[in-house]
């Protein structure tokens, strides 16, 4: 199968993670971490007091913050204010996913927080990506069934 000319680059919201999880800022890290953990997730939109938008957590972050030689507080004393990264790449759901993938690649960052309306409706990670792609190839490259390679 092969893309023709009706076919049409599917919008991010096709391939993202609805309603997520998310944290708000002023939260103890041990919370944030403990929420990751439970839901095996590795980013966290982070919102403010009146639930706006305000930035992410990644795990990456949150590791780098427990790394004693950076020199924050404990975690104990830190907070999701202190790590996250507050100007987080937001989409709307109807943007293209290649834009989306470009987006992220030249950004270097591993999530995109999908937003509609002012209101977080999804976010869309490095894993939805590769999950999507697999998919995208077993429908280009279906198996064969009974080739085996030693």
């Amino acid at each position: 199968m092969t893309p023709s000319a009706t076919s049409q680059m599917p919008p991010v919201r096709a391939v993202m993670t609805p309603s997520p999880y998310a944290i708000d800022l002023d939260a103890p890290v041990r919370l944030a971490q403990g929420l990751m953990a439970e839901h095996e997730i590795r980013h966290l939109p982070v919102t403010d007091q009146k639930g706006a938008l305000v930035g992410v957590l990644a795990d990456r972050d949150l590791k780098r913050s427990l790394d004693p030689s950076i020199g924050l507080p404990p975690k104990n004393e830190l907070f999701v204010r202190d790590v996250c990264v507050l100007d987080p790449y937001v989409v709307d759901p109807w943007e293209p996913l290649d834009d989306v993938l470009v987006q992220m690649a030249e950004r270097h960052v591993g999530s995109a927080l999908v937003v509609k309306e002012g209101k977080l409706v999804g976010i869309f990670t490095a894993t939805d990506a590769c999950r999507s792609f697999a998919e995208f190839l077993r429908a280009q490259f279906p198996s064969g069934g009974g080739e085996q390679f030693a």
